[in-house]
C-alpha cells in the first residue's frame, strides 16, 4: 500500500481543520444514509426524495452567488467556526418528522444545511492553502480527501447502528454533535485568516461576483474544471435522488446493504487517498485527472447496468470499492490543480461560481429523476449518469490543453498562517500558472460539502 504524506499534519492549524472535517463529515454520513431510506419508507414516493434534493440545491443556487463574495471579506477561520454551530442547530427540527406530514420540516432542513454549506466550503477550500506550504499543497488536499473517505466509512456504519437502535433521531443527534465538536476544533485554529484583497478597496457585491466569474472564465484549466463540474452535477443530482430507489428497487436491498456499499466506496477511496499525492507528483495533473473520471463513468456504467442479469449484493460491493479509488486521486488531482489557478483574494468567489453551476445543473438532474424515476427504469436513468462523466472527461482533457507538468513545488503559495498573510507567489507557483493560462489566476477545492468537488465538495453526494 502506497505511504501517505503527513508533512501537513505537522501544522497545527491545519491539523485542527483536517480533524474537524473528518469527524464532521462522519456525522453527515450517518444522517446521508438514514435520511433517505427514512423518507421513502415514509412516503413512498421517489418524488418526495427529488423534493429535498432540489431545497438542496435551489438553496446553493440562490445562496451560492453571494456566498463566496462575503466570505472573501470575512476572517474564513471565523467562518467554519460560526457555520458549524449554526448547521448543528439547524438539524434540530428534524427530531420531530415523525410522519408524511412532517416532510415539509425535512425539506426546511435540507435548505437550511444546504445554505449554510454554501459559506462553510468556500470559507473552508479557501483556508487550506493559507495553513500549508506550496509544496504540501498536493498532500494536503490528498490528507482531505482521505478524512473524507475515512468519515464515509465510518458514517455509514455508525448511521446504520444508531438508526435501527434510535431511528431517524439518533442519526440526527449523532450529525448535530460532530458538527458542535468540530466548532470547538476550528475555534483552536490561530491567526487571522481575512483574504489578502492586494489594492481592490471595493465592496460591491455583483462587482465582486463579476470578478470571480472573470477569474474562471479567463483561465483555461479553470474554465475546463468548471465545464466538468457542470455536467457531471446533472448525473448527481439524479444519483442522490434516485440511489435508496436503486438499492430498495433495483436490489431488492435495504438501509443495511445500502451502508455496506457506501464503506465499500469508503474502502477505495482510503486507497486512492493514499496514492493520492503521490500520483498527482509523478503524472501530469490534466491527464490524470481525466484518466481517472473517465474510469469512474466506466465503473459507474457496470455499477448501474449489472442488475439487469442478477441482484446479487456482491458485484456492487465490489465496484462500489472499486469505483472510490480513481474517485479520489482524480479529485485530489483536480482539486490541486484549481487551486492554483486563483489569487487568495478571489478564492471565496471562484467556489461561488462553480457551486451555482453545479446546483443549476443538480437541479435539473434531480428535476429529472422526480419526473421519470416511477416512469422509467432507475436503471436506465442512473446509465445516464455514468455516460456523463464519460463526456465531462473527455471535455476536461480536451478543454483544459496540456497543463501543467507536475503540481510538486518546493515553494510557498502560502506560508503556514499563525497570525501572518501569505507570502508572494514563488516563481515556481507562478510558472505553472503561467503554463495553464494566459491569465495567472489560482484556484480552488471541493471538500465535504461540495455537495459537494463536486465537491464536491466536502462537495453532499450521495455516494
Amino acid at each position: 500500500m502506497p505511504a501517505v504524506d503527513i508533512t501537513p499534519l505537522r501544522q497545527r492549524n491545519f491539523r485542527l481543520l483536517w480533524s474537524a472535517g473528518t469527524i464532521s463529515i462522519t456525522g453527515d454520513w450517518a444522517l446521508r444514509v438514514a435520511l433517505p431510506i427514512y423518507v421513502l419508507r415514509l412516503t413512498g414516493s421517489p418524488a418526495a426524495v427529488s423534493g429535498i434534493v432540489l431545497a438542496g440545491f435551489l438553496a446553493s443556487l440562490l445562496f451560492g452567488t453571494v456566498a463566496g463574495a462575503y466570505v472573501d471579506r470575512w476572517d474564513r477561520r471565523r467562518v467554519v467556526v460560526v457555520i458549524n454551530v449554526v448547521q448543528a442547530l439547524a438539524l434540530l427540527p428534524l427530531l420531530a418528522a415523525d410522519s408524511p406530514g412532517r416532510l415539509p420540516v425535512v425539506i426546511t432542513v435540507a435548505f437550511a444545511e444546504s445554505a449554510l454549506a454554501q459559506f462553510f466550503g468556500p470559507a473552508e477550500n479557501a483556508l487550506v492553502p493559507r495553513l500549508v506550504t506550496a509544496g504540501q499543497l498536493a498532500a494536503a488536499n490528498s490528507l482531505n480527501s482521505l478524512g473524507n473517505w475515512i468519515g464515509r466509512l465510518a458514517g455509514p456504519a455508525a448511521g446504520g447502528l444508531v438508526t435501527a437502535a434510535l431511528g431517524l433521531r439518533g442519526a440526527t443527534i449523532l450529525d448535530a454533535g460532530t458538527f458542535a465538536v468540530a466548532a470547538a476544533a476550528c475555534a483552536l485554529i490561530t491567526g487571522r485568516h481575512r483574504a489578502d484583497r492586494g489594492d481592490d478597496r471595493s465592496r460591491r457585491l455583483f462587482r465582486e461576483l463579476a470578478e470571480g466569474l472573470r477569474a474562471i472564465t479567463g483561465n483555461r484549466i479553470a474554465r475546463a474544471i468548471g465545464i466538468f463540474l457542470t455536467v457531471t452535477a446533472i448525473g448527481e443530482g439524479m444519483m442522490l435522488t434516485l440511489f435508496a430507489v436503486y438499492v430498495t428497487r433495483g436490489l431488492h436491498a435495504g438501509s443495511r446493504p445500502m451502508g455496506w456499499m457506501l464503506c465499500a466506496q469508503a474502502a477505495g477511496g482510503i486507497l486512492g487517498g493514499l496514492a493520492g499525492a503521490r500520483a498527482a507528483g509523478r503524472f501530469r495533473p490534466v491527464a490524470l485527472a481525466a484518466t481517472c473520471m473517465a474510469l469512474f463513468g466506466l465503473l459507474d456504467l457496470a455499477i448501474f447496468n449489472y442488475p439487469r442479469w442478477t441482484i446479487a449484493l456482491w458485484p456492487a460491493i465490489v465496484l462500489f470499492f472499486l469505483v472510490g479509488i480513481p474517485g479520489c486521486v482524480g479529485y485530489v488531482a483536480m482539486l490541486t490543480l484549481f487551486q492554483l489557478q486563483a489569487p487568495d483574494r478571489l478564492r471565496g468567489r471562484m467556489y461561488a461560481v462553480l457551486s451555482v453551476g453545479q446546483a443549476t445543473a443538480g437541479m435539473l438532474g434531480a428535476a429529472v429523476a422526480g419526473v421519470l424515476g416511477q416512469r422509467v427504469s432507475v436503471l436506465s436513468l442512473l446509465t445516464a449518469q455514468g455516460a456523463g462523466y464519460l463526456l465531462a472527461a473527455l471535455l476536461l482533457r480536451l478543454l483544459a490543453g496540456r497543463g501543467p507538468d507536475s503540481l510538486a513545488g518546493p515553494d510557498s503559495l502560502a506560508g503556514p498562517a499563525a497570525g501572518r498573510q501569505p507570502l508572494r507567489r514563488s516563481t515556481s507557483a507562478r510558472r505553472i500558472a503561467h503554463d495553464s493560462s494566459s491569465s495567472t489566476l489560482p484556484g480552488c477545492g471541493l471538500r465535504k460539502r461540495l455537495t459537494s468537488i463536486a465537491t464536491s465538495a466536502r462537495s453532499h453526494r450521495m455516494r
